[in-house]
């Protein structure tokens, strides 16, 4: 089930909310209602989660007390790690091995539970922050399982700590601005995958699917910049819907973009998008290997570590394990003086050599294989085949809007609108950097653009079945 549907917007959101607010046992309402969210697409791999709850709740007593706490850590990690790496990654090693030594095994095709990447990230944070005195373990099955299976959070992040959400965790009360801040953030997530991601999509999917000799350069670079948009905007939705559905229910999750394309360089680009996964490597991974406060060759290495892990962590891929490594090379380069150079240069040059490396960067990203990036990197080359379908087939009016409001909405246009209108705009998706102010009233302009573009999603999404988010398949 996904939140961009109306069985879920008119179907188990109004249910689940009515149940939600009628009962006294808040936690178990929420832990009840995403068992059945996540039952509804995985079926039998609940049991899984239930298995991890347990298994981590244990763990994290255990390290709280003992004496090897270390020794218990890496137990714990390892245990929630080997997890991932078998429903995740089995296929692709036995794949590889298979390659590199000749061999012929059976086909293996072990199933990946929905969010597998980003609820093992979540128990690795609660522990180690056990481990490290920062959170105390938690006691209580239910909260803890409420904590993992949130089924706003569940599926596709972003990646909450417990310390940022523990003490809403144990009392929370209802708050109308924070019920209609989190109606603003659901319905904005809900426009961006809706109106813009889905609309690109018709782009990508076409430059992505024409064979290699006849890719174009027009379509090439048309396909690479819908690809840009469209994980942006699909990405960017789902985290502002769930946002919005965790303030419905009294919680605060942490933002998780920020205008990344408005970014100067690699290193602040990661600052923006997908924050939590950014804070997560950076905190368990980075510092924890030194950092920055080492020798530079150590730097280098912590980097292309992290990236190499990156990469690893999106798919079972290696056109997802070079994206990452590129991403790192560049952010080395920056490290090594690159960085002073886009400083001292005009906001342009920054801005152009973070889009040019970003888009060459998805262009890894979406491939199926290295011969289709090799294609179209040369085709965006100007190594490209002659055009022979007619733009006007494919490229369709309503995806050529949705690229250039994709283009406008990527960078802070709205908030900035309203500013200068003197309209005051609530904390949220538009205005990202301002969540933590009070909620202001609501003009009236901009409830009536949501509205609009409510009432224009739905309408998108009753007559367009293909609607998937592309984060669920990492």
């Amino acid at each position: 089930m996904v939140f961009s549907s109306v069985t879920f917007i008119f179907y188990f959101l109004p249910v689940f909310l009515a149940f939600y607010f009628m009962v006294g046992q808040k936690n178990a309402a929420i832990l009840t209602g995403s068992v059945i969210f996540y039952t509804w697409g995985e079926g039998e791999f609940i049991f899984l989660l239930a298995v991890l709850i347990g298994l981590n709740l244990f763990a994290a007593k255990l390290i709280s007390t003992a004496d090897k706490k270390l020794f218990l850590l890496m137990v714990a990690v390892g245990s929630n790690l080997s997890f991932l790496l078998f429903f995740k990654y089995t296929n692709f090693v036995v794949q590889n091995i298979s390659l590199i030594f000749k061999l012929h095994f059976d086909s293996v095709s072990v199933p990946l539970p929905i969010g597998i990447s980003f609820f093992t990230f979540q128990l690795v944070s609660y522990l180690v922050d056990v481990y490290w005195g920062k959170i105390a373990p938690e006691r209580s099955f239910i909260r803890l399982g409420t904590y993992i299976l949130m089924f706003p959070h569940l599926i596709a992040g972003p990646i909450v700590r417990y310390s940022d959400i523990a003490g809403e965790l144990r009392s929370r009360s209802f708050e109308v601005e924070k019920f209609g801040l989190g109606v603003q953030y659901f319905i904005v997530g809900l426009c961006q995958k809706v109106l813009i991601a889905n609309s690109v999509s018709v782009a990508t999917d076409h430059a992505f699917s024409v064979p290699y000799e006849q890719l174009s350069t027009t379509t090439a670079w048309i396909g690479a910049l819908a690809y840009t948009i469209q994980i942006y905007f699909d990405f960017c939705g789902y985290s502002n819907m769930a946002i919005g559905l965790a303030f419905l229910m009294g919680f605060r999750f942490p933002i998780n973009f920020n205008y990344p394309y408005m970014s100067r360089s690699i290193g602040e680009f990661w600052r923006r998008w997908h924050m939590a996964l950014s804070y997560w490597f950076r905190d368990y991974v980075y510092i924890p290997l030194g950092g920055s406060h080492v020798k530079l060759w150590k730097t280098i290495r912590n980097i292309l570590v992290v990236f190499f892990l990156t990469g690893l962590w999106h798919g079972a891929a290696w056109t997802f394990i070079v994206w990452g490594l590129f991403h790192g090379v560049f952010l080395i380069c920056e490290r090594l003086g690159l960085k002073k150079v886009l400083n001292r240069a005009p906001p342009i040059v920054g801005h152009t050599y973070l889009l040019l490396v970003v888009v060459v960067g998805w262009v890894f990203f979406q491939s199926r294989d290295f011969a289709q990036a090799w294609a179209f990197l040369l085709a965006m080359a100007g190594f490209g085949a002659t055009d022979v379908t007619p733009l006007r087939l494919w490229l369709t009016p309503e995806c050529v809007a949705a690229l250039l409001f994709g283009c406008l909405f990527s960078f802070p246009v709205v908030p900035r609108l309203l500013n200068k209108l003197g309209i005051q705009s609530v904390p949220g998706p538009l205005d990202l950097s301002q969540q933590d102010r009070q909620p202001a009233l609501v003009h009236p302009l901009p409830v009536a653009l949501l509205l609009l573009g409510f009432i224009l999603s739905i309408a998108l999404m009753v007559g367009n079945s293909l609607n998937p988010f592309l984060y669920f398949r990492f």
